[in-house]
Formats: structure tokens, C-alpha cells, sequence
């Protein structure tokens, strides 16, 4: 595991390279979500299938896994999050690179590609959004999840949740969202509630080709890649049947699909 200081505030960004044995290939950056780690990309198979042609570059988040987590919310603008990432880049030496990313790494996505274009080859959102609303996190999780983190620390963040579906949390999430710091969670969620996100004047200056992939029951994020596709006619749309905000990794066609972008040449 490597690691870099962003030159936003100094903050330790945690990162780890999987270089491909194919001549030449091109670098991909993945991005995680929500209180999840980079170690998602590994479990559900997305390096070892992206390795084949590609340097793989997974990432943990600030706030998040093996990177520092500050506890106050200035700490997490999606400037610092854009910076972080950019930081890497110039750390590994890479000019540009294709970047995948889930949920809060889509979102983060289309900031990086609005302020840095000649950064970013080619964008895939998971269940991303330009930009989140006010109550977002009530709505992914549960009413009140930032008090419950700060309150009742992730136990219970992880008792609300489970509370308010009726349904176990599966031991994998459970593990991943365990390694989490509360606090860092509770600030990250506050502030990035308050962030704007990408308008769509600035969407519609997007050069970054784009593929957005969603889960049908997903539906405020369908909703959010609509609307994207809607401003970027040009982009791809996938939105897979039966797939939650939860479960859209896990989908097979959607690592495909990924793959299949990512490995089509660009006109």
C-alpha cells in the first residue's frame, strides 16, 4: 500500500497500483463509494478483470479505509476529494487515466473530469450523480444515519440501518462499513450534503466521454442519469434490470460492460 499527502491540507491519501503485464496499457482509477474501502474493487473482481489491459490504480477515499479521516467537515469539499485523487496521478506519474467509480466516486468523478479533462481518458459512473441533494443520506440509508454516526458511533449507524430496513446487514458490508471512523463519516456525509455538485451548464461542456451504469431499483439514481444522459445525449446509458444502489456491482453485466468500454477504442 502506498500512499500521498494532498497538497490540499496534508492529509494521507492511501493507495495501491496493480500494473498489467500488457505492453503499453493505459492506467484506470477506481474509486469507491460510501463508507466502503478499495478493498470492493478487489472482491468483486473488478482488478483482475480490468488488470488484463490496464494498470489499475484502486484508492481509498479520505475519510475512508487506510486513508486519514479527518473529523471536521471543511475537511471533505469535493475540491479536496478532486485534489486527492489528482495527487495520486502526479504520484504514480500517470498524465491521464480512465476512471470507474461508485456511488460518492462517480459523483466525485464528474468534478474531476469538469476541472481536470486532460486527466481523465474515459468516465464510467456506478450509481453515481452529478451532484447530491439535502437528505441524501437519509434516503440511501436511513432518517437521521449522520446523528446515528455521531451518537451512537457505527454500531450504531450499522442497528439504525438494520432497524429501518427489517433486514441483516450481509457480513461483508457489516466488515467494510466497521473499518470505518464515525466521526470522519459523520463530517464527510455533513459537508458533502451542502456541495453543489457539477451544474449542467458545466455538464454540457463535458468532454470526458461517459458511460453511466444504474440499478432499475435505484431509483433516484436512475432519475440523476437520466437527467446526465438527457445533457450529454452522447453518453451511454445502462441501466440494469432488478439491480439496488446496493447491489450494482455485484451485477456481472455491469464489470462487462465496464470492461467493454474501456477496451473499445475511441473514434
Amino acid at each position: 500500500m502506498d500512499s500521498v499527502n494532498s497538497p490540499v491540507d496534508g492529509t494521507r491519501i492511501a493507495y495501491r497500483t496493480f500494473r498489467s503485464e500488457a505492453e503499453g496499457a493505459p492506467t484506470v482509477v477506481l474509486s469507491h463509494g460510501t463508507a466502503l474501502s478499495q478493498a470492493i474493487w478487489r472482491g468483486f473482481g473488478y482488478v483482475r478483470a480490468l488488470n488484463r489491459t490496464h494498470t489499475v490504480i484502486t484508492v481509498d477515499l479520505r475519510g475512508h479505509g487506510r486513508s486519514d479521516g479527518p473529523h471536521h467537515e471543511t475537511a471533505y469539499s469535493m475540491d479536496a476529494f478532486v485534489a486527492d485523487l489528482v495527487a495520486v496521478l502526479d504520484r504514480t506519474e500517470t498524465g491521464a487515466a480512465d476512471y470507474v467509480g461508485y456511488s460518492l466516486g462517480g459523483r466525485i468523478g464528474f468534478s474531476l473530469g469538469t476541472a481536470h479533462p486532460t486527466r481523465v481518458n474515459r468516465f464510467v459512473s456506478i450509481a453515481g450523480a452529478a451532484g447530491t441533494e439535502k437528505g441524501a443520506f437519509d434516503r440511501v440509508f436511513f432518517p437521521g444515519c449522520i446523528t446515528a454516526l455521531r451518537e451512537g458511533g457505527m454500531e450504531g449507524f450499522l442497528e439504525g440501518w438494520q432497524s429501518w430496513t427489517g433486514e441483516q446487514v450481509d457480513p461483508a458490508t457489516r466488515h467494510a462499513f466497521a473499518a470505518n471512523d464515525a466521526q470522519a463519516l459523520a463530517a464527510y456525509m455533513a459537508r458533502s450534503e451542502e456541495d453543489p455538485g457539477v451544474d449542467d451548464e458545466s455538464l454540457k461542456h463535458f468532454t470526458v466521454p461517459t458511460q453511466l451504469i444504474v440499478g432499475s431499483l435505484d431509483r433516484e439514481r436512475v432519475q440523476a442519469a437520466e437527467h446526465v444522459h438527457q445533457v450529454l445525449p452522447g453518453a451511454e446509458l445502462l441501466i440494469v434490470d432488478g439491480a439496488t444502489h446496493g447491489s450494482i456491482l455485484r451485477e456481472p453485466r455491469t464489470l462487462e460492460t465496464v470492461t467493454s468500454f474501456l477496451t473499445t477504442p475511441t473514434a
